[in-house]
């Protein structure tokens, strides 16, 4: 009898354990999916500056991020310096841009690695156009994979090989 209830107890504590583990796994792996909002962006300009790019760029064509002419300044953000791993960045990276100039310009874009195929011919990158508070833009209507009519993927294209980020090696 007593052999019965010692071996019942630690197959009860097995069991439990291996439910322990299981759960504690979980909450540290990568989530499918990242969902972002404006708190998504709060505080970008306190993130890791991991480039500063002033003048004109050529790969802009003076298209995006501001106008591309001398007098602009791009700093680029990420939120927790994330790293690509394997080639790929991970789910709920974010990056943001923010383009100024003597004049008053303060343009600011963003993309988020979203996750669970939302756009798998750009990497699953979210692409946003934000406020200078760093709310997503119009009410929140600023986002998207195809944002300006699929201006952001197209350009970004080009690192596809960096996983759709132009800095940040």
């Amino acid at each position: 009898m007593y052999n019965l209830k010692f071996f019942l107890l630690a197959a009860a504590a097995i069991i439990m354990l291996s439910f322990s583990s299981c759960s504690e796994g979980s909450s540290k792996s990568t989530p499918q999916e990242f969902i972002a909002d404006d708190n998504t962006f709060s505080g970008f300009s306190g993130w890791t500056l991991v480039d500063t790019r002033n003048g004109a760029d050529p790969a802009l064509g003076g298209m995006a991020h501001g106008g591309n002419n001398e007098t602009v300044t791009r700093k680029i953000y990420i939120k927790d310096n994330k790293s690509r791993v394997n080639g790929q960045y991970p789910v709920g990276t974010v990056v943001v841009k923010q383009s100024t100039n003597p004049e008053g310009m303060n343009e600011i874009t963003a993309m988020v690695k979203r996750g669970n195929k939302f756009s798998t011919d750009a990497g699953d990158w979210e692409w946003f156009m934000l406020e200078p508070d760093g709310k997503i833009g119009d009410g929140g209507k600023m986002r998207g994979a195809n944002l300006m009519d699929g201006m952001c993927a197209g350009c970004h294209t080009a690192a596809k090989a960096k996983d759709f980020v132009f800095t940040k090696e």
